[in-house]
């Protein structure tokens, strides 16, 4: 064998063919099939505990707007209520929370919040993904007056 005929032989040998590449990307496509899934589900589940994280931190902001102006706010005055003095409230010592604005749900919703409410002084609660009452999964409503779950 010649030195020209070694260097195409050894050439020829460090390349994949075309059969090794389709095998890897099958075999990638199959750990994709399996693994995306999965994390589809973690997301459902961290925004659920997002929105239950944040109904809870709103719980604390009542409960500090009430010990200084004697009351929760109404159902007119709302979640608003916690960054901006409302007529009446002589006591504010507001903002209550951190960020002078109301964020919304993990899914871009306002919570909804009604004083009284049906379930204790105040009623606080997504509609989850969805954004109508009732579902499962992403879809369940996140209400203040039930744990995680």
């Amino acid at each position: 064998m010649s030195n020209n005929e070694r260097k195409v032989v050894s050439g020829c040998q460090r390349g994949f063919t075309l059969i090794e590449l389709m095998v890897v990307m099958i075999i990638l496509g199959l750990l994709a099939a399996l693994v995306v899934p999965k994390m589809f589900g973690k997301l459902e589940t961290a925004k659920t505990n997002a929105a239950y994280a944040q109904i809870e931190l709103f719980g604390t902001a009542l409960d500090s707007y009430r010990l200084d102006v004697g009351k929760y706010p109404a159902t007119g005055e709302g979640l608003e209520a916690l960054i901006s003095a409302v007529s009446g409230a002589e006591e504010w010592d507001g903002p209550y929370l951190r960020k002078n604005e109301i964020p919304l749900d993990p899914w871009g919703k306002e919570y909804i919040y009604e004083s009284p409410g049906s379930h204790g002084d105040y009623d606080l609660y997504s509609f989850g993904a969805d954004g109508a009452e009732g579902g499962e999964g992403e879809d369940r409503d996140i209400v203040s007056w039930k744990g995680l779950r």
